[in-house]
């Protein structure tokens, strides 16, 4: 074997021409750097070489770089072509690889108001995927270059390569314009977006975004354009007319002298009837005010006993009397006789009850007696449950039950004429003597504590739970329903002795009524329901004008409640 020499290469005319220009072109010297600048200086020092200094490297296709020149030429052309930016304009930005935010003349309150509502995660968006900064940074600068430096032919290999940006005396298109980058130093979260778990809210909008179909905020009532600290929605509700509460008249429309009226938490001597008659008990005797006439009848003098217990039936002019000896006693109040007296207590009885035809009596002696006042017998059922006094006691007729409270401090719930009791209800701390059932809500009972307790308690017969309850600060003496409307009166000692008017069942205070110098301890309600008349150891009876007249609905004349309308109103 030989070794064989290859002959000198000789160049084409066109690679002599190149070589022997000093001036490098574009097609045979690419950039060496991304830099051009460090490129044109590596350029401008090529020699000419010869055939020798090529070595073992594949000659040149003369119609391959000729086809290189023309596709250089032609791209070159295109760009020249490319539409140019307004040169009117003075300053051009320059940005490199570090943002600074320009502030000047802008108002960032009023660009946070102009920036359009993210999508909801849970909705896919339709725009197209946002390109990250530093590509599309690339992308717009490499779609341009200054027409000073020399072009490159497209390489895939570089064009990944991001190029040094470069002062140029000529704009670039206006669409090709590179602009503030988006990752801005300030963001801006409301709240609701917050809660939304929106994305990240920057002041700038593209130009396809929802801020330029929206426009800017023209609200007047928007927040952007508020002088004042507090919101609209707050200014509205601040300067909203108040809710005129209804009227209640602090003074009692008449006082009436109650002499001998006793001071004594466990009794029950005042009593309203259907006939608007008004019975007292007064020592050993009971009055009778009559509020359409103004007249008042002596009814009876028990000469050796003392009332301790005064109650109408419902419908009609029987009065039943407690006697501090344990006796009954049923007495015709238009007649002014008595009817019968009834036995079977061992001990003062301080409350009584009736349901129709059904008279039921509580008593010192811890029990409870059911009495039919039709039959001779001298009492029909005995409830024994009560460790102490029994001083309040309610019928609820509709729902045929019977509540009761004692000085035990228990509430007790019973169905009918059942020995057994329905509920025993122990959450109070103090005697219980007030109890109404509400005549608007079936099985709805409310019960307030003494002194002790001071709250008053509303339950729910039927399932036995507590349904609300209000702190009111001192002892609940009495309880008593309106008729016309979903509200209630109680009466209070210790401190302030006074009358309060709730409304249910958000239990706020309609009315605070004060005048008693003593606890009021006795209540009755008018027959139309509009007055209330209480009684205290002051000796004091006093009327008020607690509630509105009931709503008839058109129905007039003489129609159910014209017999009670002639009472209507006390003199």
């Amino acid at each position: 074997m030989t070794d064989t020499h290859p002959e000198p290469h000789q160049p084409s005319s066109a690679v002599t021409r190149a070589m022997d220009d000093p001036t490098p072109t574009d097609a045979i010297s690419p950039r060496e750097n991304d830099t051009p600048s460090t490129a044109a200086r590596k350029r401008s020092h090529i020699v000419p070489t010869n055939g020798h200094d090529r070595g073992a490297s594949e000659p040149v296709d003369a119609a391959a770089l000729t086809q290189a020149l023309h596709s250089v030429e032609g791209d070159v052309q295109s760009r020249q072509r490319t539409p140019m930016g307004s040169p009117s304009r003075k300053r051009q930005r320059i940005y490199g690889d570090r943002f600074i935010p320009n502030r000047e003349g802008r108002d960032l309150q009023a660009s946070f108001s102009l920036i359009p509502d993210p999508p909801s995660p849970a909705t896919p968006s339709k725009s197209k995927k946002r390109t990250p900064h530093g590509e599309l940074h690339f992308q717009r600068n490499a779609a341009f270059s200054p027409t000073s430096h020399s072009t490159t032919i497209n390489d895939p290999s570089r064009a990944r390569t991001p190029p040094s940006n470069h002062t140029s005396t000529s704009l670039p298109p206006a669409s090709l314009t590179p602009s503030t980058p988006h990752k801005n130093m300030f963001t801006y979260m409301s709240p609701q977006h917050h809660r939304n778990g929106s994305s990240r809210l920057t002041p700038h909008g593209t130009p396809g975004s929802r801020r330029s179909q929206r426009g800017p905020n023209m609200d007047p009532n928007s927040d952007l354009y508020s002088t004042s600290p507090i919101h609209f929605d707050s200014q509205r509700l601040l300067l909203s007319p108040k809710k005129t509460p209804r009227a209640v008249s602090k003074v009692p429309f008449k006082v009436l002298d109650a002499p001998d009226l006793a001071d004594d938490f466990y009794l029950n001597l005042v009593d309203w009837g259907s006939s608007n008659n008004l019975g007292v008990g007064l020592g050993s005797c009971v009055f009778m005010w009559n509020s359409g006439t103004g007249k008042v009848t002596k009814l009876c003098d028990l000469q050796d006993d003392i009332v301790t217990s005064v109650s109408w039936i419902q419908r009609g002019s029987h009065v039943s009397i407690g006697t501090s000896k344990g006796l009954v006693q049923i007495w015709d109040a238009e007649r002014c006789r008595r009817l019968r007296t009834m036995t079977g207590h061992t001990a003062r009885v301080g409350a009584l009850a009736w349901n129709d035809h059904i008279l039921s009596s509580g008593s010192r002696d811890r029990s409870i007696l059911h009495r039919d006042v039709r039959q001779p017998d001298q009492w029909l059922r005995k409830l024994t449950g009560h460790k102490q006094e029994v001083c309040g006691l309610r019928w609820n007729a509709e729902d045929g039950q019977l509540a009761s409270g004692g000085n035990d401090n228990q509430l007790m719930v019973w169905d009918k004429l059942n020995a057994n009791p329905l509920w025993k209800l122990t959450n109070h701390t103090a005697a219980v003597k007030a109890i109404a059932w509400s005549p608007h809500q079936h099985h709805l009972l409310a019960s307030g504590g003494g002194t002790a307790d001071r709250r008053i308690k509303f339950w729910n017969t039927q399932t036995g739970t507590c349904v609300n309850e209000i702190d009111t600060g001192s002892q609940v003496c009495n309880l008593a329903w309106s008729k016309n409307s979903n509200e209630l009166v109680s009466t209070h000692g210790f401190s302030q002795n006074q009358i309060v008017v709730w409304k249910y069942p958000s239990m706020t205070q309609v009315a605070s009524l004060t005048g008693h110098t003593y606890r009021v301890l006795y209540l009755a309600m008018s027959p139309d329901g509009q007055t209330v008349v209480t009684g205290a150891g002051d000796e004091t009876l006093r009327f008020w004008k607690c509630f509105n007249k009931r709503e008839r609905n058109g129905i007039g004349g003489e129609g159910v409640g014209s017999r009670l309308e002639q009472w209507s109103t006390i003199r």
